[in-house]
């Protein structure tokens, strides 16, 4: 039988945290005293120390994400902090560094936009850094996605060539600086020329600014086509990404920022001969915790650069932040960060 395992604090009976009252706009976002989340048995109890702001958080507020939310909601997919209470049996202990995500924290249950969130043992990973909260609290969602498509969806590897579409994104900018440590060459797209040096600015190697029709423009560079292709843009463009693509090589879609999940009166002879399309969609399981040590460690040793656009001190400047992040003008994350 296991037993819990608390801090020597106990928590508080409540906390503050960010809630979505109802859809609409940034007044629709409220800080409110609520109770501290239990914890029941299989679950972690974390006290948060930063979370990232994402475009699916923005989603939610507007009432435009998954049926499954209802409202009032605390939202926040990812967050990072310390064990606060945990299952003796779960390896985890009071005080440990971990970050968690997605799992349908946000949307089915309250998520991380608070002092405390409450999450089940298996979305956990733990680590040990020096790294400030603000820098580790960008990572989570970013690295999950940037790093399962690429290695899930694309098993990309040393020497091959990667397109991906929708660079200045923040998944796109770490998928850039995941892809130069594996040792790939990267061809990364802004829809802006005075975004070309965001891109340079993590390792890209040919920047490229897309008009929508981009395969040309690979082409000229790698006449065969790229090895692999990260499509985070969407269906309008995933044909053309497609053709970017040598034979047998690997599209992955993986976003869908202009906003198109679906291809009307899709037919499979879109996808040319002989290049494979995939898809990726994963979870905090597809980063394991050895694998987020090693980016850790690569921001440490300066081989990887995190694209934080602003650090946002304190539950109040969540407006703020999604404010920006609505906006979309600065590239990178946005990362809220709690005062202890």
């Amino acid at each position: 039988m296991s037993h819990p395992t608390a801090a020597d604090e106990p928590a508080p009976a409540t906390m503050q945290a960010v809630v979505v009252t109802r859809p609409g706009g940034l007044d629709a976002l409220e800080i409110r005293d609520v109770p501290v989340p239990a914890r029941k048995p299989g679950l972690v109890r974390i006290r948060v120390k930063a979370f990232g702001v994402n475009e699916s958080e923005v989603t939610t507020r507007k009432g435009e994400s998954d049926p499954e939310v209802t409202y009032p909601r605390v939202p926040g997919i990812e967050g990072v902090g310390v064990v606060d209470e945990a299952d003796e049996d779960s390896g985890l202990h009071p005080g440990q560094q971990v970050a968690t995500m997605m799992g349908g924290m946000g949307r089915s249950y309250d998520g991380a936009y608070a002092q405390y969130v409450t999450v089940p043992a298996g979305q956990v990973i733990p680590f040990e850094t020096s790294l400030p909260w603000d820098v580790v609290g960008a990572l989570p969602e970013m690295f999950q996605t940037a790093y399962g498509s690429l290695v899930t969806g694309l098993g990309l590897r040393a020497g091959q060539t990667l397109l991906i579409r929708g660079g200045t994104s923040t998944v796109g900018l770490s998928a850039a600086t995941l892809a130069k440590d594996l040792g790939a060459t990267v061809l990364s797209t802004t829809r802006s020329p005075e975004r070309a040096g965001d891109l340079r600015a993590v390792g890209v190697d040919h920047p490229l600014v897309d008009d929508g029709t981009l395969a040309d423009q690979v082409r000229e560079l790698m006449p065969d086509g790229v090895d692999a292709a990260l499509e985070l843009v969407g269906c309008s463009t995933l044909a053309d990404t497609l053709r970017a693509v040598r034979r047998h090589g690997t599209v992955c879609f993986t976003g869908a920022l202009a906003g198109q999940w679906t291809i009307p009166d899709f037919t499979p002879f879109v996808i040319p001969s002989g290049v494979r399309l995939t898809s990726y969609a994963g979870e905090a399981a597809d980063l394991p915790a050895e694998v987020f040590a090693r980016q850790l460690q690569a921001i440490v040793e300066g081989r990887l650069k995190v694209p934080v656009a602003k650090v946002h001190r304190g539950l109040e400047q969540v407006r703020d932040a999604q404010a920006d992040v609505e906006s979309g003008t600065t590239p990178g994350k946005h990362v809220v960060v709690l005062a202890d």
